[in-house]
């Protein structure tokens, strides 16, 4: 009998997923194991298989259509087999919708503005009714581009205004005559990443009651210290490296702060694995140091440019992001001095750390040139208290402020 290939659920946030482009064609014989397409989830571009032997009997999508979880994507069986009935249940490509659209039937005229002085009128209106006749699609795209819809003939059934219309307008020279301007816009169709991130970050904004704590960090002595590392360290270790180690040292130091909140209890985790934010074309992917407590700078630094790389050739996988306890998100390589993080659940706190920069400050009672960077934790109310996060920071600042106590 032939099979349903459905769209599986590749990460726990998935909800569709998007064929980057197929690898098999209708007639083609496939095999258990066999790769069927590139498949564009909410953290990364994955590869489809096929369990089961047979040919290619359709496709129910095209490159660049999306489809729910658990949605019918292709068939596989024996040639000609029958396999609507498969069908029946399948949802829609996001690319049949426009033609769905394009069906629907008319607009009132009242709603149409009144035309720009000298611009000629071809107005498509139902003898019958009186009504103008355009698509919806074609309305919205009119009213977007500030378009007459009364100065446009149309090229549908019985004058009917449709999209290639709108498209194909160019305006009467009289009416150009008086434009100074031409207002435009470009729409962005929003990635599977981004519609997650969108999701998460609103339910974790609006559902977890947000305070936030900022310290200013002196880093003379963390400065120093990466130079000296850096002359003996098999890799390269950046200042990120050791706010990590830091944070790893901190939490270890104040485990409440390194918690969750599951909505009847809190569950202090025992276990420190740090989520690093990394900016992607898409959007945001926060890749997990595991047991970061345990592990040396050294360590540290050759795991995250493991996953910087990884993040911008979408190469992370499901087990690379998950099970963080604890998030920072660092943007002092962009110059930006202080800013607030919304926290990444199921954490309870996440940490925005700034830029290092040079100023004058008050040393032993004399002003000198220094180097300070400020950190600003994210909390979750529900989970941890003031005193419960300022005691994190003031942890979080000494081992910076003498580094060489991350390494006892």
């Amino acid at each position: 009998m032939a099979i349903a290939v459905k769209m599986p659920k590749m990460s726990d946030t998935m909800t569709e997923g998007v064929i980057v482009d197929w690898n098999v064609k209708v007639g083609d014989q496939v095999s258990s194991g066999d790769i069927l397409a590139e498949v564009e989830t909410d953290k990364a571009t994955m590869d489809l298989e096929n369990y089961d032997k047979g040919e290619i009997l359709h496709l129910a999508v095209g490159a660049g259509e999306a489809i729910p979880v658990d949605g019918v994507v292709a068939i596989v069986g024996k040639k000609g087999e029958k396999f609507e009935d498969l069908l029946v249940a399948a949802p829609a490509a996001k690319n049949d919708m426009e033609a769905i659209v394009e069906e629907k039937t008319t607009v009132d005229s009242k709603s149409i503005p009144e035309p720009l002085v000298g611009t000629p009128q071809v107005i498509a209106a139902d003898p019958d009714t009186g009504r103008l006749k355009a698509s919806p699609l074609a309305k919205k795209m009119a009213e977007e581009k500030g378009i007459n819809l009364n100065s446009i003939s149309g090229s549908g059934d019985g004058g009917r205004i449709i999209k290639l219309d709108i498209e194909n307008y160019t305006p009467a020279a009289a009416g150009a005559a008086v434009q100074v301007g031409q207002e435009s816009f470009e729409d962005i169709q929003l990635s599977q990443m981004r519609k997650t991130i969108a999701k998460r970050l609103s339910e974790s904004k609006f559902a977890a009651p947000h305070f936030y704590l900022t310290m200013e960090i002196n880093m003379d002595r963390a400065v120093a210290a990466r130079q000296r590392m850096n002359e003996m360290a098999p890799v390269k270790i950046s200042m990120n490296d050791l706010i990590i180690k830091a944070a790893a040292a901190a939490l270890k130091q104040n485990p409440k702060v390194n918690s969750s909140w599951l909505g009847d209890r809190i569950r202090i985790n025992h276990h420190i694995h740090i989520g690093v934010a990394m900016a992607v074309d898409e959007g945001l992917l926060v890749p997990v140091v595991r047991f970061a407590d345990n592990k040396s700078l050294s360590q540290i630094s050759a795991e995250v440019k493991e996953y910087s790389a990884k993040a911008k050739d979408k190469k992370l996988q499901p087990e690379d992001w998950a099970g963080n306890t604890f998030t920072i998100s660092n943007l002092g390589m962009f110059g930006i001095e202080e800013f607030t993080a919304i926290v990444n659940p199921p954490d309870a706190c996440i940490m925005a750390v700034g830029t290092v920069k040079d100023i004058a400050g008050v040393i032993d009672g004399e002003i000198r040139p220094t180097k300070v960077m400020k950190v600003t934790l994210s909390c979750d109310h529900r989970a941890v208290d003031g005193a419960v996060g300022s005691g994190f920071l003031k942890s979080f600042k000494a081992l910076l402020e003498d580094p060489v106590t991350l390494l006892v």
